[in-house]
């Protein structure tokens, strides 16, 4: 009841949620551009083991921004996150061109 309630508020306020994954290799930089979009700086990091979530507000619209690890015995488990997903930003370190294959690689098996 409470959430049908929620959600009503929600639509009369005008206000939408959002879920977004952010995949990616590991050392991609995931978790560096979502504390850059949330804090508007840079901010040392270290590797995520599992996942962050931070809500990021625009305008209307709030996203639960899903950043999830991205270590090869990670991986496999990315699938468990994709229901009730919005979107997708799939990170690929551009200046690791040692790895970009790897990237596209991994990005075609979630497809």
């Amino acid at each position: 009841m409470g959430s049908a309630v929620a959600k009503l508020m929600q639509r009369l306020v005008g206000k939408r949620e959002m879920r977004l994954l952010m995949l990616g290799l590991d050392a991609a930089g995931k978790t560096t551009i979502l504390y850059k979009m949330k804090l508007g700086e840079v901010v040392t990091t270290i590797p995520t083991v599992g996942f962050n979530v931070e809500t990021l507000e625009y305008r209307n619209l709030s996203f639960a921004v899903w950043d999830i690890g991205g270590q090869d015995r990670i991986r496999p488990l990315w699938r468990h996150y994709y229901q009730g997903t919005n979107g997708l930003i799939y990170v690929v370190d551009s200046n690791d061109r040692d790895r970009v294959e790897d990237a596209r690689e991994e990005l075609t098996k979630m497809l």
